[in-house]
């Protein structure tokens, strides 16, 4: 029985549209789902009761996404472990896809799904920031922002031990080599994107010192004379290269480094104090 593991933080406009779809089509007990309800104070446990004894509602004070998911492993029944975001949407058909990549003849330890990402509503300069980004191959072989990562307990096993840290997604990638991880494609979420450049610039920044944070814990963990531990960061051969193959882009991708640079500005202050707590939530993408 997999165990879908769903931490949510003020997710009652979200929390519906995911668990309708994971649950549409899913025979009774062939998943364990579980909301993790992290210092709430709208109707999210609400909204995840009411779906009665198909989904299991645990509540804690505590607004940690982290907690959230180690709460959520604590009371989880089974593997594989889904890991997923309450504002994407996964269906039960998705689910099994990439159970199947983890248990089938040539099983990997991590998955994730491909990545859909409705542009409808969105302006401009985040529709031409999204062109580029979606083209980057770290971007595509990645398990990262996709809201969605499935483990086998091998895989889980190897995550547990992480600290904890704001890009959470991001060092669960990058703790599989290329073949121990796939996206797969017979998997599809759904990961509305922010509506206007002010959200955009939020979560970059909020990206940007993530991996800061990320980066500062590799550092320190690595024994002495190792190489140089594996990044998703994107350099300026990846984006010649994508200009060469697509000279149509340079539009994009200008708007694509304005929100590079920006971001890593806006970063800063909080990478001197090494606040890795504050959260900068984009709104506009939990709208409609």
């Amino acid at each position: 029985m997999p165990s879908i593991v769903i931490p949510a933080h003020n997710e009652e406009r979200t929390l519906a549209r995911l668990l309708d779809g994971l649950l549409d089509g899913a025979a009774d007990g062939e998943f364990d789902v579980l909301v993790v309800c992290n210092g709430c104070t709208d109707a999210t446990a609400a909204v995840a009761a009411g779906y009665g004894p198909r989904v299991r509602v645990v509540e804690t004070p505590l607004p940690s996404k982290h907690q959230a998911l180690r709460l959520g492993d604590e009371h989880a029944r089974g593997f594989p472990r889904i890991y997923v975001d309450a504002d994407v949407e996964l269906g039960a058909a998705d689910v099994r896809a990439l159970a199947a990549a983890l248990a089938g003849p040539d099983p990997v330890l991590a998955a994730a799904p491909e990545r859909r990402l409705p542009m409808t509503g969105c302006s401009w300069p985040v529709r031409a920031y999204y062109k580029v980004w979606q083209r980057l191959p770290a971007v595509r072989e990645g398990l990262f922002g996709r809201g969605v990562i499935a483990m086998s307990g091998e895989g889980h096993a190897r995550i547990a031990a992480l600290p904890p840290l704001m890009a959470d997604d991001l060092a669960a990638s990058l703790a599989f080599g290329p073949a121990e991880r796939a996206v797969v494609p017979a998997a599809r979420v759904v990961v509305r994107p922010p509506r206007t450049w002010a959200d955009l610039i939020r979560r970059r920044i909020r990206a940007a010192t993530s991996t800061a944070q990320l980066e500062d814990q590799q550092r320190e963990s690595a024994p002495a004379g190792r190489g140089a531990p594996p990044s998703a960061r994107t350099g300026l051969g990846d984006l010649r290269a994508l200009l060469r193959a697509e000279p149509t882009l340079l539009p994009a991708l200008l708007v694509f480094v304005t929100a590079a640079l920006v971001a890593r500005r806006g970063a800063r202050r909080a990478i001197r104090a090494r606040d890795f707590d504050t959260w900068l939530r984009d709104e506009s993408s939990r709208e409609g």
